[in-house]
């Protein structure tokens, strides 16, 4: 019980950190891909382990249930550390983030790959998928019999409002087409801020660098599970082909030596015609 009461004691250091944040989450990213200066297992992006562990966990249902001969496009790509890892899967991939500093650093990371491509655009706009979809077309990176690609969306609809995560999920439908598929992982940690925060090392002495630097600039997290995904990608539009629990892997934060693990969920999802 004094563990508990103790933990609650963070909320006037949690509140007084997150006061600065940015209102427009396209500032609030751009600004924090702005200050990176490492990412990786000892770098600056909470999210970012450095390691394909994670991927691993991935690469049976993407096999299972996504179409390998088509384009992948990942969403909320950051400095392309999943979009790399999906170019070993797909004949191309494709990263998209809102935050043009995000895209730079992703370009400079996967200098020398040919299949991989990077594009700044803001998911949650009208059109932005149909928009996406026609310069893939350019650059021939779609399968002529059809068209569409993959979608690949990991850690990006736990940070947006109800709204934006449907307004994002109807671009991820227009750039499926009828031959695509999606699919999302996503945190869905079953507690409040201050659980999710301790949960990463945050202690009244101390927080991990990352995690401050997160809760500094960034919008607040929340969760997303299957409630969550029901709403964004509702029966009448999409299919659900599998969900299920996962596990989301950050940098090292409570022990140097391995990564973090937060509770996560996937989805499989194929937009109805």
């Amino acid at each position: 019980m004094l563990a508990a009461l103790k933990k609650y004691l963070l909320v006037p250091k949690l509140v007084r950190l997150s006061a600065g944040a940015p209102r427009d989450h396209h500032v609030a990213w751009d600004q924090f891909w702005s200050n990176v200066k490492a990412t990786g297992a000892t770098g600056d992006v909470l999210w970012d382990s450095g390691s394909d562990h994670e991927m691993r966990g991935y690469v049976d249902r993407l096999r299972q249930h996504l179409d390998p001969g088509l384009p992948v496009v990942d969403i909320g790509c950051g400095n392309g550390s999943f979009t790399r890892q999906l170019a070993g899967h797909f004949p191309h991939a494709v990263g998209v983030d809102v935050s043009a500093h995000a895209v730079r650093r992703a370009r400079a990371e996967s200098a020398g790959l040919a299949n991989v491509s990077y594009a700044v655009a803001d998911m949650t706009a009208p059109g932005a998928g149909s928009r996406l979809r026609e310069e893939l077309a350019a650059l021939g990176a779609g399968r002529p019999a059809g068209g569409g690609a993959n979608v690949f969306i990991r850690g990006v609809l736990h940070v947006l409002g109800e709204r934006d995560r449907f307004a994002l999920a109807e671009n991820a439908r227009a750039i499926t087409e009828a031959n695509g598929r999606v699919f999302l992982a996503e945190t869905d940690f079953r507690g409040n801020a201050i659980d999710y925060v301790s949960h990463l090392g945050a202690t009244l002495r101390s927080i991990p660098a990352p995690l401050e630097g997160a809760i500094r600039g960034l919008p607040m997290p929340g969760r997303f599970g299957p409630k969550e995904r029901s709403l964004a990608f509702p029966a009448g539009r999409w299919t659900l082909i599998e969900e299920g629990p996962t596990t989301i892997e950050t940098m090292p934060l409570s022990n140097p030596a391995r990564s973090d693990l937060i509770p996560g969920y996937f989805a499989v999802l194929e937009a109805r015609s």
